[in-house]
């Protein structure tokens, strides 16, 4: 956990501030795995890592959702020595593109970089479901619930922190005037 979180420091991906995230939840904290992951170096060992915590569940294919787990899911396909296929929005809706397929014998492992609800990760358990394809579990960079989240599956990832969200209605950064930036991929 400590070198993941040195990589992130060192990279300038840990922020504070006054974030809208992706989620639509609010926090004074906020991960740019980006910022990170442009480095082809620890973009790849950070994927062996999460991929090692994986392996066990055995999958066939890795799925990540467009854009933040493009880069990750790719270098935990790359360690397992699997294809790493990703869904993105076509308006609004979470699909396969591309040429991309699943089928009822792929054993699915949904790759994030960082889970705070797991909405994201569990629309893209939607998409592998619906070919008929089995999802085996899930992992992450950084899990920003503190271990809280529950997928329905196994889910592992490399970093847990217990950063506070909160709702835009009852948000004290908004109530104190801050502004609110949108750092995140999803408008």
């Amino acid at each position: 956990m400590s070198d993941v979180l040195t990589l992130f420091r060192q990279a300038g991906a840990l922020h504070e501030g006054h974030f809208r995230l992706s989620s639509g939840l609010h926090s004074a904290g906020y991960l740019q795995c980006a910022l990170v992951l442009q480095h082809p170096m620890h973009a790849e060992s950070l994927g062996a890592a999460l991929a090692d915590a994986l392996r066990d569940l055995q999958p066939t294919v890795v799925l990540s959702p467009a854009l933040g787990g493009l880069i990750i899911g790719h270098e935990v396909g790359r360690a397992l020595g699997l294809r790493a296929v990703f869904a993105e929005r076509q308006e609004k809706v979470l699909t396969l593109r591309r040429g991309f397929s699943l089928s009822p014998t792929d054993r699915v492992v949904v790759i994030e970089d960082v889970v705070t609800t797991g909405g994201s990760t569990r629309e893209t358990m939607v998409v592998a479901s619906q070919t008929g394809a089995t999802v085996v579990g899930a992992g992450s960079i950084i899990d920003r619930s503190g271990g809280s989240v529950s997928l329905g599956v196994p889910f592992r990832a490399l970093v847990a922190l217990d950063l506070p969200t909160f709702d835009p209605a009852s948000c004290p950064l908004c109530a104190a005037g801050q502004p609110v930036t949108k750092p995140g991929s999803r408008a």
